[in-house]
């Protein structure tokens, strides 16, 4: 039998006092390299993303994406024997993660300046949205309401009508830059032999993401506009219809592309001289009457026709998928980036995480069920069977 091949979190355990998104997906992302995750849930209730949809099988889709890997331990934080357990597990730990309303952990005496003395290696992530301090720290903070106030709604949709993304974008932004500040930290503590704070705000995480267009509206310059799927500033660039009903995005980006395009694609070679199109400002300030004599040439193709010309001429474009589409992408499929995993509900196809490496393989482990750890936590931390007994008759777990 093979020996399993280290990964590189082996051996790092992280407690999470998450819930939705942010949190969720940032530990999933340490438990995919090996760390072992303890996810701390309220007894009966959970995690309430547990109750967002039942479209897998009667779990959430939500739920399923981003807690693989983990171990479920049910506590109620407010009972003093259940946070007894939580400082036991704190000693053990090399991250605590929290994503809990504004000032919850602290409140339970979880915030860094209460922990590091007693436990100097600990790691403690907090991620809200806002930030520990400023005017707006107490405010809650949701996905749709952190695109509002960074600005994410005004350069997404059409003209008449502002659009959210479609997926968490806040939420995981921020989850990403709390698993690589955690990395970032655990590399740190390996010099200094010291834990430290980190601080994710959802606001910051998307607000960096914001950077072009913030650039582009520097010192009180237009900003971009709304544009649906093309782009504000270059063109043609965007979906565009093609004759047996299907749609083709298409991204030129520079001169000598559109030259080839007209030539080749469009099989107009004089258009890219029209003094209208002949530079990307004069496309973008006329792209109705670009966009008019594109669909045109499009009209009386199919979409493989185009798609066969955008390959021939090297011109970037991709297929306007639907999730269906993307659940059978051929180029998933031929990078076998798909796996299996448990679930409270079978096996669940699941895809590997970004990034493969020659030196070890993701843990792709069970999605849990509430509480599927409890018991075997607690005798791990020294609980006998009969005070496992009390402590659920007191309802602490």
């Amino acid at each position: 039998m093979s020996t399993p091949r280290p990964r590189p979190l082996d051996g790092i355990t992280v407690v999470s006092l998450e819930h939705a998104v942010a949190a969720p997906f940032a530990s999933r992302q340490l438990a995919d390299l090996g760390a072992r995750v303890i996810k701390v849930e309220r007894p009966g209730v959970g995690d309430f993303a547990r109750a967002y949809d039942e479209r897998v099988r009667g779990q959430a889709s939500h739920f399923v994406w981003i807690n693989r890997g983990k171990e479920s331990l049910t506590l109620d934080l407010k009972h003093p024997d259940a946070r007894a357990v939580l400082m036991q597990l704190l000693q053990g730990a090399d991250v605590l993660l929290q994503n809990l309303a504004p000032g919850a952990a602290a409140r339970m005496g979880l915030s860094f300046e209460a922990l590091h003395a007693a436990h100097p290696r600990l790691i403690v992530c907090d991620i809200s949205g806002y930030g520990d301090d400023g005017p707006y720290r107490d405010k809650k903070a949701y996905d749709l309401l952190i695109q509002s106030e960074a600005g994410f709604l005004s350069i997404t949709g059409t003209p008449e009508t502002p659009s959210k993304a479609g997926c968490s974008i806040a939420d995981i932004a921020a989850g990403m830059y709390a698993y690589s500040n955690i990395l970032s930290a655990l590399l740190l503590r390996g010099r200094t032999g010291e834990g430290s704070h980190i601080d994710v705000s959802m606001l910051e995480s998307l607000a960096e993401w914001m950077g072009y267009s913030m650039y582009y509206a520097f010192e009180g310059a237009p900003p971009p506009a709304r544009t649906g799927a093309s782009h504000a500033s270059i063109y043609p660039y965007g979906p565009f219809a093609v004759g047996d009903g299907g749609t083709v995005m298409l991204g030129l980006q520079n001169e000598r592309e559109w030259k080839v395009f007209c030539g080749q694609v469009l099989h107009d070679a004089g258009l890219a001289s029209d003094p209208r199109f002949d530079t990307n400002a004069g496309r973008s300030t006329h792209r109705e009457e670009l966009r008019a004599l594109i669909v045109q040439a499009f009209a009386r193709l199919t979409t493989q026709d185009v798609e066969d010309r955008l390959g021939a001429a090297q011109i970037a474009s991709a297929r306007m998928n639907d999730m269906a589409g993307l659940w059978r992408h051929p180029q998933l499929a031929a990078r076998q980036r798909w796996t299996r995993v448990g679930s409270p509900v079978g096996e669940l196809p699941a895809l590997l995480p970004p990034g493969r490496s020659s030196a070890y393989d993701f843990r792709m482990d069970a999605v849990p069920a509430l509480g599927e750890h409890t018991d075997a936590i607690l005798r791990a931390l020294g609980r006998s069977d009969a005070q496992i007994a009390a402590l659920r008759a007191a309802k602490a777990v």
